[in-house]
């Protein structure tokens, strides 16, 4: 399938249970030189190590960074958000991180970083939801879309953990469903 171009400013992927494999799959298959950044939001434990963001980097033709507090977004970067916060986006250029009360149990919450973005890019950005076992993604993808923006969402029958995906599917207007197949080449066409 070709996906028509867009002036895709974000991506925002996030997953949980079951999204790890997904992310390198795709990781290793990304062009290097996109017009746009990718921000991951998974959840992890608390005390987790940026032992994510190493791991990633050994696969990724492109850098990887561990998001740190009011950090610079820039395009053809893959940003990861720590263990234990929030991310919010303050404009197009600024991110900053949040250590509020927790969001479906997690923390950083997709639903949270789904929303922020969708007020700072709206019809510019696309919103990602994996394999994950709670609701957390949902609402914010309902944001994305009641901000113009674009939704994919992994087939719920190639997630591990299939309730995150599965909901979201039966609630949302989504764009594109995506597989861990095809995910790297949708992003490279953009």
């Amino acid at each position: 399938m070709k996906i028509k171009t867009t002036n895709t400013e974000l991506i925002v992927i996030g997953g949980s249970a079951g999204s790890l494999q997904v992310i390198l799959e795709m990781i290793k298959k990304l062009d290097d030189g996109l017009n746009f950044a990718i921000v991951l939001v998974v959840h992890r434990k608390a005390n987790s190590t940026n032992i994510l963001q190493t791991l990633l980097q050994q696969f990724s033709p492109m850098e990887v960074i561990e998001i740190e507090d009011k950090a610079e977004i820039k395009n053809n970067k893959i940003y990861i958000t720590p263990a234990d916060y929030h991310l919010l986006f303050e404009d197009k250029k600024i991110m900053s991180l949040d250590s509020s009360e927790k969001m479906n149990y997690s923390r950083p919450s997709i639903d949270v970083t789904f929303r922020s973005a969708a007020e700072i890019y709206g019809e510019n950005m696309i919103g990602v939801l994996l394999s994950g076992a709670n609701a957390d993604g949902v609402e914010g993808l309902a944001y994305i879309k009641k901000n113009k923006g674009k939704v994919w969402i992994q087939d719920p029958e190639t997630a591990e953990v299939n309730y995150m995906p599965k909901h979201a599917v039966k609630e949302i207007d989504y764009d594109l469903i995506i597989t861990p197949d095809n995910l790297a080449n949708y992003i490279n066409q953009l």
